[in-house]
């Protein structure tokens, strides 16, 4: 998910510290923190809900989105990082203006 992350921004012309928030895929906390510290960011740019829902497979980043939005976490022009992967060795990233 790391390289994913930063493959995203790199091809956007970005770097982790233009990100306001980063949404991972909440697949386990141990992941989240890991992804997080590669990319250097502080855990207020860090999206985590795991706490509360658990690992909500696919639905867990437009989950988290929502509940960003809803929370007044993202303003316009802010650069949100969506990062996941899942079975089969599928990944994605994307680097959103919001």
């Amino acid at each position: 998910m790391g390289e994913v992350a930063l493959e995203a921004l790199a091809a956007n012309g970005l770097s982790a510290a233009d990100v306001k928030l980063f949404i991972p895929h909440q697949a386990n906390q141990r992941i989240v923190d890991s992804v997080g510290k590669r990319l250097s960011l502080n855990a207020d740019q860090v999206f985590v809900n795991l706490d509360r829902y658990g690992n909500t497979s696919a639905a867990s980043i437009p989950i988290a989105l929502d509940e960003a939005v809803r929370a007044g976490r993202l303003k316009e022009g802010d650069i949100l990082l969506l990062d996941a992967f899942g079975g089969g060795l599928t990944w994605g990233a994307s680097a959103i203006r919001w």
